[in-house]
């Protein structure tokens, strides 16, 4: 007997809920099981920061690719969810908020700049949210807190390096020049105070803003107080180029000291010869670690280009340590238990074999060197300095 046609609408309208409720009663997947892994990142896109927060961000979607084509994370995807931090405080917490708030993630790899770090850090420890840095480097952000990490090396071990160099290189007076961010100033900061620890002094100081570009009239002042050196510590690859070039046009022929953020390929090719003799305390990757030189191989082959080969193999790593902690958690809303991964881990990847993290979320196991900038004659596209030795501590 057919029914009434009401009572067959019904019945077609009810099917689906049906049909979902038989699925769920038999079992099925486990909800998300088939589901990507989504995580943040956030780098210096733009900003002063823009060349190294551009390769990081590369280098991660490298790393992704190839997790990805492997199969996954247990048969799961991982994807980003990308945000640019423009290497500051303010963009950085409007980056953030868009990520946790709009995209829902729990874990954040970045960011590219200590200013940016410093400013979300806060707001990440609050909410329990991970920050994974593989470039900021400030020594402030190792008591950040408890959900806050990075495989960059603090910065502390840079000014005791460059203290200690100073003074073994025979330098007795300092002038500086730092850009007014929160990454040179504490390499300024601390660079300063191992020197002056070691006997040495500062005879003359200069600040500058991230939108100056000319430098001369600050370089002038420093040299009439006629210093055994220059100290650079800038923010942007740009600025570090120029201020080197310029200070050769002048006439100083000095030695030059400087950081990481020197050594980047555009600061050296703004530079040209002035930056030769340099030298710099940054961390740099091992020629006979063979994952580092695979990496690079590919990074270059996929992009045409390198810069600062580190920072690129960091935010690799950064990638795969990750990885590692969403297979152990498979959950990434699992943010404490991300946290816990962490702390357990020991890792062997691009920048360094068996390093791991303490009680801080400070990376241990790593270390820097003392470089010397070459002449632009002897300069490769991946070597365009030499390494003198280990940096000095202590």
């Amino acid at each position: 007997m057919n029914r009434p046609l009401h009572q067959r609408f019904l019945a077609l309208c009810l099917l689906p809920v049906l049909l979902l409720a038989g699925l769920a009663c038999d079992g099925g997947d486990e909800p998300g099981e088939d589901q990507p892994f989504r995580i943040g990142v956030m780098e210096s896109l733009t900003g002063a920061g823009e060349t190294y927060g551009t390769v990081a961000n590369q280098s991660k979607q490298m790393a992704a690719d190839e997790i990805n084509a492997a199969g996954g994370i247990d048969g799961r995807r991982l994807e980003f969810a990308v945000e640019d931090s423009k290497c500051n405080a303010a963009d950085a917490i409007a980056a953030y908020h868009k990520l946790t708030d709009v995209d829902g993630v729990k874990i954040i790899l970045g960011t590219s700049c200590s200013s940016a770090m410093l400013g979300v850090a806060p707001l990440a420890e609050a909410d329990g949210v991970i920050l994974f840095s593989g470039l900021a480097s400030n020594p402030d952000i190792a008591t950040a807190g408890d959900y806050i990490f990075r495989t960059q090396i603090s910065d502390l071990e840079v000014g005791i390096a460059t203290g200690n160099t100073l003074w073994a290189d025979g330098i007795r007076t300092l002038a500086t020049i730092t850009e007014t961010t929160d990454y040179a100033e504490g390499v300024r900061r601390n660079s300063v105070a191992q020197f002056e620890q070691r006997g040495g002094r500062v005879v003359a100081a200069e600040a500058y803003g991230s939108d100056v570009s000319d430098f001369r009239t600050q370089l002038t002042k420093l040299f009439e107080a006629d210093p055994d050196a220059l100290h650079i510590s800038p923010q942007s690859e740009f600025s570090a180029g120029t201020i080197m070039k310029q200070a050769r046009e002048l006439g100083y022929a000095g030695p030059i000291y400087a950081e990481t953020v020197s050594m980047g390929t555009t600061a050296l090719e703004v530079a040209g010869d002035a930056a030769t003799g340099v030298k710099a305390i940054t961390a740099d990757l091992d020629p006979d670690n063979e994952k580092a030189q695979e990496v690079l191989a590919n990074f270059r082959e996929r992009y045409d280009y390198v810069t600062l080969p580190w920072h690129l193999g960091s935010a690799y790593d950064d990638v795969y340590i990750a990885a590692e902690c969403l297979r152990q958690t498979g959950d990434d809303q699992d943010a404490d238990g991300f946290r816990d991964c962490m702390y357990d881990i020991t890792w062997s990847g691009a920048i360094g074999d068996n390093y791991s993290f303490d009680a801080q979320g400070e990376v241990v196991g790593l270390s820097r060197v003392v470089v010397e900038v070459l002449p632009v004659a002897e300069r490769t596209a991946d070597r365009k300095y030499t390494v003198i030795g280990p940096a000095p501590k202590g």
